[in-house]
């Protein structure tokens, strides 16, 4: 009677819950080892770029076709100085490269330059300035790549790195254990920093996709807004309204 006692007084003070250390998510960083860390950071600097790319994106990612439409009108009227006002006042690649190239017109024009070289000179500082706007718009995105191809590799290192150990121990420990359950247990354990490298990497490549193509969608329009802009310099530098170039005044009319 006295041994059923003491082994329920035993029993009762058995940890019901389970140890915080070895279980859960802080149970497999422990148990996949060193390299589960370096993951964990890349996760966490992936998700920071990715948040803070979609914020970005989404600022910039007004639509743009009444702007244009009111900067070739104010053109054709001869109120560059409110269309750029304008564009400044607004945000994103397309009112950008309107500015620069509104800008550089304005400056040639009063510096009584050549239209020929004012369309020319017009053309290459939007050229020229949509090398920043690009550089602006991939912000980070190089990281994120970087990232989505690194992960999966320290996932593999340190896989190999755990499976060297375990096999090691495994001779160590032959003829006192079973070594085909210490060797399963062993490699279900250090697979799971493989696991977690492309848990990381998976998303990480996809936004990075995602966040490339708007990227390029953003350019290509700001391209074709710089191209109409020129159509527009054009004509009204022959002396001719903007409006009787069919494809301004069909583009300004959406």
């Amino acid at each position: 009677m006295h041994s059923f006692f003491a082994q329920a007084a035993a029993g009762s003070h058995t940890p019901t819950t389970p140890d915080f250390w070895h279980s859960g998510a802080m149970g497999y960083m422990l148990d996949g080892g060193i390299f589960m860390w370096p993951i964990l950071l890349l996760a966490i600097l992936g998700m920071g770029i990715v948040i803070e790319r979609f914020r970005t994106l989404w600022m910039v990612g007004a639509d743009s076709s009444a702007l244009r439409a009111q900067v070739l009108q104010l053109l054709h009227d001869g109120r560059v100085d409110e269309a750029m006002e304008l564009c400044a006042n607004s945000r994103g690649p397309v009112p950008a490269i309107l500015t620069v190239g509104l800008r550089r017109y304005e400056l040639l024009r009063k510096l009584n330059y050549d239209p020929a070289r004012i369309e020319e000179q017009v053309d290459k500082a939007m050229d020229e300035y949509s090398v920043h706007i690009t550089a602006a718009l991939e912000k980070h995105l190089p990281l994120l790549a970087m990232i989505s191809n690194v992960a999966p590799m320290l996932g593999s290192a340190g896989t190999v790195v755990g499976m060297v150990v375990l096999f090691k121990g495994i001779v160590e420990k032959f003829g006192t254990e079973n070594i085909i359950l210490t060797a399963a247990d062993g490699i279900k354990l250090k697979l799971i920093v493989t696991i977690w490298g492309l848990v990381v990497a998976i998303p990480a490549y996809m936004f990075y996709n995602h966040f490339s193509t708007v990227v390029n969608r953003y350019m290509l329009e700001a391209e074709e807004t710089a191209s109409q802009l020129i159509e527009a310099l054009t004509f009204k530098l022959a002396g001719e309204p903007v409006e009787s170039s069919p494809g301004v005044a069909r583009r300004a009319a959406k």
